[in-house]
């Protein structure tokens, strides 16, 4: 009787065992249908929805495709953008802030900061109508960065040389096997500066702020939410609560009913966020 018991016990966890790789694909399967059924059904009740700003940004492709749920949706008037952003690479930002933009012109998109909205990720949310942060939240870091480490001389006390062959002068710029050439690095400081001129003149076109005061607001400096809003990079210093209330007099919604992530796509965002996370640790290379 006792192996019995024991035998009927552990019969799911055997054929959980036996069957682990089956069960994982059917689990993926079952996911993308519910993620399929959310993407393509439409709530008439739907008014307002969220949009999510986290973790490095590395590409585009989440904000395109909230957005894309957005506009596939006429009843929704107005978009709460939820951001606790590092930043990230400067052609993704780019391409968020002009999203942004866009969406903006079409429907009022209220920026609510909850921890960080700093570098690329203030590019992206600085064209929202109005900007909230809370007390602790931490804004700017207007600047641009290029860098690498030198391993030359590890490779030397070790033994390895590297061989290869290219064309162009500057084709190897950037390398970490060895020191750059003097033309390299006027090179890189010069589309680096590039890069920040147009950083800096965005901003302050976005939030009409005067471009001959940038060494007030940029120059990589970061700022606590009460002098974010001094310098006029905020609107507001507040919580949540006030963002969405002040989001409901922009659309004129007066009873919010929220288009959510599905699960499927908070677990893909935050598995990607953490693999994103660590392979940043070891990448010498990042702009913003």
């Amino acid at each position: 009787m006792l192996k019995t018991i024991i035998k009927i016990f552990i019969a799911p966890f055997a054929f959980i065992t036996k069957y682990f790789k089956a069960c994982i694909f059917f689990l993926i399967l079952a996911l993308i249908f519910a993620n399929f059924n959310n993407e393509y059904t439409i709530d008439k009740n739907i008014n307002l929805a969220k949009i999510y700003l986290n973790g490095p940004i590395v590409d585009s492709n989440s904000i395109y495709e909230q957005i894309k749920k957005i506009d596939t949706n006429p009843n929704i008037k107005g978009v709460l953008l939820l951001i606790n952003s590092p930043g990230g690479a400067v052609g993704a930002s780019v391409e968020i802030s002009d999203l942004i933009k866009e969406l903006n012109l079409k429907i009022p998109v209220v920026a609510y900061v909850q921890g960080v909205m700093a570098s690329g990720s203030y590019y992206g949310g600085m064209h929202a109508s109005k900007i909230f942060a809370n007390r602790g939240a931490l804004i700017g870091s207007i600047g641009v960065i290029f860098s690498s480490m030198n391993v030359e001389n590890l490779m030397q006390k070790i033994g390895i040389s590297t061989q290869g062959i290219s064309a162009g002068e500057y084709k190897e710029i950037g390398t970490p096997m060895r020191k750059w050439t003097p033309q390299e690095k006027e090179f890189l400081n010069n589309l680096i500066q590039e890069e920040y001129h147009m950083f800096i003149s965005d901003v302050a076109e976005a939030r009409k702020l005067s471009i001959s005061d940038y060494k007030k607001f940029a120059e990589g400096k970061i700022f606590s939410a009460k002098n974010a809003q001094k310098l006029g990079l905020i609107d507001e210093v507040g919580s949540m609560d006030d963002a969405i209330n002040a989001l409901k007099d922009l659309s004129q919604v007066q009873d919010p009913v929220w288009l959510e992530k599905n699960k499927f796509d908070d677990y893909l965002e935050k598995f990607l966020n953490s693999s994103t996370q660590l392979l940043l640790k070891n990448f010498t290379y990042q702009i913003y």
